[in-house]
């Protein structure tokens, strides 16, 4: 009798092992294996319970279960909590045992579930490879209060046959997803590339790649987050197939602090729903936390100390084993998004020095054709000037020689005036240097102050000075003074350019006029494209001030 006990044994081995190779699909293969071990080993009910790294478990195979069990979509194999799971969570269920008086079963005589079919005891069994704990197979037939020794091992052999065919499918699901999105990600790269190249603006780039995240991948939650100046910003959210730009949106403390560790450890990491809510639990917009299980963090590293950068995306996938070809994959999107970055930083730096040459170009032609023009008129009007005043009595074109040689002059000077401004030196001493040596050349005397040190980006600088340069004008035209203060006011949020004087004013009566409004409003929009205000102050008493606000919080420098 032994022997053939023993026979049999091997014939179940045998099947489970046949039947274990007959698919790649863990839920079709467990719902087959379970129904065979039954079959074979005189038992009619089993249920088997995947346990993640969390403690959370789910039935993910049953076979032949009591009515009382199955009430409600299987309710009592969903929630709750037994003694065999608490014992694999505490790590002191190591080998197969007898369960006596099954909580759950216990439970469906107790509030009246339904027919247990005298079902009261199963044995408990831990599913494992290796060292790697992975769930519980449970078995149980009617009126069977105990399992021998030698069923129980037979229990445990076919169970570690079950772990090990899981951690094969495992491997095999793993490298399945890392060949998909390796193949996703260079469908992304190639679309990326296009668009960057079409793209003009640095600013339009995390809209683009959430965007593209959303199509590309089958990931349902994707995120943005910028620090800048120790300030973390959501810049972009892809979720329930829609988009959110959200640049004003800042993150909360807690998701502050995970995004420094994340960066500080300069790779990926993985985050808990908890985490994740900390993180993005402020948002306005509607997010389904439902949908997802757990996410990852990946660090964008630019190359400004003072920056960087979060991406994160969630999934719905219940185990975390999959992350790595995930992680993979976000560290590659990551060096990606830096290139695309660089890319157009790039871009605009060739457009800005394509405007320069032009802007060169028209320099030297106005300078070689129109103000050459200029100056000769205004030497021939002085000669005919002089011709003319020798006569007598004075021709009666000697005033209008005059008059002809003062317009010239003060074409030649405004000719001068929009030279410099086409062609700005200096502007690389800083704005402030700049904005004096240009007053200078206007004739005036121009006192500069700063408040505040921090960097700016070039197309602020640019900005600021074209403004700077307009309010110089103004002064030198209208204000009747010959001296002006301009004061440049730096922090974390903005910078604010003041230029004053103390002239006759009269910038409200050319701002409300239709004429002569024309600076006024060329400053107002050089400031609104920035993002920022232009004020004008001006009295008859106490002269004019032209205040320009320009945020600098979400800027890159």
């Amino acid at each position: 009798m032994p022997e053939e006990a023993g026979m049999q044994d091997m014939v179940t081995l045998k099947t489970i092992a046949e039947t274990l190779n007959t698919s790649n699909d863990l839920s079709l293969m467990l719902d087959t294996v379970v129904g065979k071990l039954l079959e074979l080993t005189g038992l009619t009910a089993g249920w088997l319970f995947l346990i993640d790294e969390r403690g959370e478990y789910t039935c993910i195979s049953d076979y032949n279960l009591p009515p009382a069990l199955m009430r409600r979509d299987k309710e009592p194999m969903r929630v709750g909590t037994c003694w065999c799971v608490n014992r694999f969570r505490d790590g002191r269920l190591q080998h197969a045992v007898n369960i006596i008086n099954c909580k759950r079963l216990e439970d469906a005589v107790e509030f009246k579930w339904g027919d247990t079919q005298d079902i009261t005891h199963h044995a408990t069994v831990p599913l494992r490879s290796g060292e790697r704990m992975l769930g519980l197979l449970n078995v149980a037939a009617p009126g069977k209060e105990h399992f021998s020794d030698s069923e129980l091992a037979l229990l445990q052999a076919v169970a570690y046959q079950i772990g090990s065919a899981m951690e094969r499918m495992r491997l095999y699901r793993a490298e399945q997803r890392r060949a998909d999105l390796y193949a996703r990600l260079g469908d992304f790269g190639a679309a990326l590339s296009l668009t960057v190249n079409e793209c003009t603006e640095t600013d339009a780039l995390p809209g683009t790649v959430i965007r593209m995240l959303g199509k590309y991948f089958d990931w349902p939650f994707a995120a943005l987050v910028q620090q800048t100046n120790g300030t973390c910003h959501i810049q972009a959210i892809y979720t329930n197939s829609q988009m959110w730009l959200d640049s004003v949106v800042a993150l909360s403390e807690e998701g502050r602090h995970l995004m420094n560790r994340i960066v500080d450890h300069h790779r990926s990491a993985v985050l808990s729903m908890e985490e994740l809510v900390e993180m993005f639990g402020q948002v306005k917009h509607e997010l389904n936390w439902d949908q997802l299980a757990w996410a990852i963090g990946v660090p964008i590293s630019f190359q400004a100390p003072s920056e960087a950068g979060l991406l994160v995306v969630g999934t719905g996938e219940k185990s975390p084993n999959l992350a790595k070809a995930d992680s993979e994959v976000l560290e590659a999107l990551a060096e990606h998004i830096i290139a695309a970055r660089e890319s157009l930083k790039l871009a605009d730096h060739r457009r800005e020095l394509a405007r320069l040459e032009e802007r060169n170009r028209l320099a030297r032609d106005l300078h070689d054709s129109v103000n050459q023009m200029l100056f000769s008129l205004s030497l021939t009007a002085r000669g005919v000037e002089s011709m003319l005043s020798d006569t007598e009595p004075l021709h009666p074109a000697v005033e209008a020689m005059q008059d002809i040689r003062a317009l010239s002059q003060e074409a030649l000077k405004e000719m001068r005036a929009l030279i410099m401004q086409l062609r700005p030196v200096g502007l690389e001493a800083g704005l402030l240097s700049a904005l004096q040596e240009y007053g200078t050349k206007q004739g005036l005397q121009v006192i500069v102050d700063r408040k505040g040190i921090r960097s700016i980006s070039r197309s602020v600088e640019e900005g600021l000075w074209r403004i700077g340069q307009e309010a110089i004008n103004n002064i030198r035209k209208h204000s009747g003074v010959t001296s002006a203060n301009i004061l440049l006011e730096l922090d974390e949020k903005e910078a604010k350019l003041t230029i004053s004087d103390q002239g006759k004013g009269g910038a409200k009566k050319r701002k409300s006029s239709n004429q002569n409004s024309l600076g006024l409003s060329i400053m107002r929009e050089r400031a609104h494209s920035l993002g920022g205000r232009l004020d004008v102050w001006s009295s008859s008493r106490k002269g004019t001030t032209v205040t320009a606000v320009i945020p600098l919080s979400l800027e890159s420098e």
